[in-house]
């Protein structure tokens, strides 16, 4: 009688899959210089045919433990002693992960998820119980998103709950996709609320205002963040007839949101998060590109200029534009738009405040214009959002679909299918909290799926990012996503019945007969996932091959690339002198005695020149229904002037928005260099129980490859030693 089923360690009785044991095998002869697979089957089919003699019945069942003992007694009578050593150091290097992640939970755990990314979700994610004490395993958790998602499902004819919650369970526990925070901190529990992307509206009085804060800390208290465009509000010193008196503008009032989101930060899980936008025609303008030029400001908001396309043509022209006081509508005053501009970016080349969103470019893309126009966007801005909109994220890892030196295309189609329909449930699914937000969310039933690991997946594919390759790679994966995610959402609208607003939509001039979703892309910074997941975050390049994180507590936490550490040792340049010499610099740019090949692959955002960061963020937006989150980040000595430029070139390949940072511009930095720290192999690196994710990446020029149309050597910038985008 065959095995069928074994015991893990946990107690679960799990399917016995013998091409474990052989994998198992395989990497520990690989590991001594083994090069023939077919030993390593032979030995496991005599493991396995063992097994058959002494588990005779359907109620003997092999442990994991037996089995692992078995191999090693095998293996040495065989004759592989060198293997048996190395299986059995492996064994005990998991063993030893295992006991450190047992008393990250307090529980026993046999997870497949890291120590690192056991405990971001300890201190996130698990539920736990009144005193703290965690109460459900990575697994666990996953578990209990896939059945509360799949629970929308029962309404619906044709689909199978059962069957649903598999899928999204198996989606997530290969790592394959994750949905937003809130989704995996709420699903399931009282809370309920799963969008991570909000959008209030601002009147210009105010109970109107202050009803908004109030909105905005339910909101925060159940994890989403919330964009606010404050260009309705009445500039400082205009009147204010009720009380006669004069406003104090819309400057004040974001300080206002920003305190309510101090307080709020202080009780929930992780920090709360505001976009203020104001439009470039407010006469407080000047005011607010300079609101948060003193470091600390305004903290829990990242705040952009909404830039027009008149604008954009004032600035060509070199000509004055109308400030517009938004209570009367009357011109007030002039500004010259080339000054204003220049304001903006030396501002952002300061310390990467303002960014700056295309308003106009925004509300073109508009899917369903009758419904309201766009005004603002979530924190990160790859969210644009109707006034009391919300939307449901999530990511796929692609770094999951390279298959020898290949993009699996079909696997990718699946899963983008059961993605739009885990995120399309996750609607259904959903307590919105304020009946505003409810009734427009189930309206057009916006979702936004995006990617995470995308410079991971370069690395696999020997393709450098700031690479006319890399680029083209982009468009054809993202494209590729976006077309069969529309098609999985016309086949969703068939089945369950497209978007109420679907029949106003742009859709239907489009030649479509069904929607169910009014938007369907969107690529966000996934911060925290990528943790999770240990793979790049969303679109960004590797911020270094070895570096540095600092986080709340003051803990530095080091980071190594594990496909350049196998690139290595595949060629047989691995060596830990070398990886300690690359962790004092992050990057191999410089070390000829590295093969071109390596050096030209293996980039890092230390390495990567500016036009090659815009032209990447234009070639994910010319394939994304919403907007792309991205930060381009600058050395320390580059010029008000390269600044100019960049905003500029965003504008002409069709961005919707840009925010920069400039290396060095603030005393308090997310992301730095490993400063000389001793290598830590990525399976071992610990992160403390406090954890504070920032955005991701470093770019620095560079001149030993090919460069975009028109950039001349001369022009290369010199390299950052710190940074940290802001939005």
């Amino acid at each position: 009688m065959s095995i069928t089923r074994i015991k893990k360690r946990d107690g679960r009785i799990v399917d016995f899959d013998p091409e474990k044991i052989t994998e198992a095998i395989w990497k520990a002869a690989q590991s001594v210089g083994g090069t023939d697979r077919g030993i390593a089957e032979k030995i496991s089919a005599q493991v396995v045919s063992v097994l058959q003699v002494f588990y005779k019945s359907e109620e003997e069942i092999p442990t994991v433990e037996q089995i692992q003992d078995l191999v090693e007694k095998i293996l040495i009578e065989n004759g592989h002693a060198r293997t048996a050593k190395a299986y059995i150091i492996y064994r005990q290097k998991h063993a030893d992960l295992r006991e450190q992640k047992e008393e990250i939970l307090g529980m026993p755990s046999d997870s497949k998820f890291s120590v690192n990314a056991i405990k971001v979700l300890e201190q996130r994610y698990l539920l736990k119980d009144d005193g703290g004490n965690v109460i459900e395993t990575p697994e666990q958790m996953l578990r209990r998103v896939a059945h509360n998602i799949a629970q929308a499902d029962e309404k619906y004819e044709g689909f199978d709950p059962t069957e649903s919650e598999e899928k999204f369970y198996n989606l997530m526990l290969r790592k394959d996709f994750l949905p937003n925070s809130p989704t995996l901190m709420n699903a399931g529990t009282p809370v309920q609320q799963l969008a991570a992307c909000f959008v209030l509206p601002l009147e210009d009085s105010i109970p109107d205002i202050f009803d908004t804060v109030k909105k905005t800390a339910i909101i925060q208290q159940t994890g989403g963040g919330t964009g606010f465009n404050f260009s309705g509000l009445r500039p400082r010193g205009d009147i204010v007839h009720s009380t006669k008196g004069i406003s104090s503008g819309p400057v004040s009032f974001i300080k206002i949101f920003d305190t309510v989101t101090s307080s709020m930060k202080e009780g929930g899980k992780r920090r709360g998060a505001n976009m203020g936008i104001l439009n470039v025609d407010h006469p407080d303008i000047l005011e607010f590109i300079a609101s948060k030029e003193n470091e600390g400001e305004i903290a829990n908001f990242n705040i952009s200029v909404g830039l027009t396309d008149r604008l954009m043509r004032a600035v060509e022209d070199g000509t004055d534009y109308d400030l517009i006081n938004p209570r009367t509508g009357e011109t007030v005053n002039k500004l010259n738009a080339r000054n204003v501009l220049e304001l903006i970016v030396s501002k952002s080349w300061a310390n990467g405040e303002p960014g700056i969103v295309f308003v106009d470019r925004i509300e073109k893309d508009n899917p369903t214009p009758k419904a309201g126009r766009i005004r603002a966007t979530n924190p990160c801005g790859e969210q644009p959002l109707l006034p009391y909109e919300a939307c449901n994220l999530g990511s796929i890892n692609v770094s999951n679909f390279v298959k020898s030196g290949e993009i699996d295309w079909n696997r990718l189609e699946s899963t983008i299918n059961d993605s739009i329909h885990f995120l399309d449930n996750a609607i259904d699914m959903g307590d919105y909290k304020l009946p505003e937000i409810r009734e427009i969310v189930i309206a057009n039933r916006k979702i936004g799926l995006g990617i995470m690991g995308f410079a991971d997946m370069l690395f696999e594919l020997d393709i450098a990012y700031d690479s006319e390759k890399g680029l083209q790679t982009a468009e054809k994966l993202m494209s590729f996503i976006h077309e069969h995610a529309l098609k999985a959402s016309a086949d969703l609208g068939q089945k369950k019945g497209s978007f109420p607003n679907f029949a106003d939509s742009v859709y239907p001039k489009r030649g479509f007969q069904t929607m169910r979703n009014a938007t369907i892309t969107t690529i966000a910074p996934t911060g925290t996932l990528s943790m999770i997941v240990e793979t790049t975050a969303g679109i960004e390049p590797l911020f270094s091959l070895v570096y540095t994180k600092h986080v709340l507590d003051g803990t530095e936490l080091l980071y190594v690339n594990r496909h350049f550490e196998a690139a290595l040792k595949e060629m047989g340049l691995y060596s830990r002198e070398l990886m300690r010499q690359i962790s004092r610099s992050g990057s191999i740019h410089g070390m000829r005695e590295l093969p071109a090949e390596i050096r030209s692959v293996f980039v890092t955002a230390w390495d990567i020149a500016p036009e090659w960061h815009i032209r990447m963020q234009a070639a994910f937006q010319k394939h994304t229904d919403n907007a792309v989150s991205k930060t381009l980040n600058f050395p320390s000595n580059a010029t008000i002037e390269d600044v100019k430029k960049a905003f500029l070139l965003a504008y002409s390949l069709g961005c919707k928005g840009i925010t920069v940072y400039r290396d060095e511009s603030r005393k308090g930095q997310v992301l730095t260099q490993s400063g000389g720290l001793d290598y830590v192999p990525e399976n071992q690196i610990q992160l403390p129980l406090n954890i504070e994710t920032g955005p991701e990446p470093l770019q620095k020029n560079r001149s030993d490859k090919d460069e975009p149309p028109g950039k001349k050597p001369e022009e290369v910038i010199p390299p950052p030693v710190i940074g940290i985008p802001s939005h």
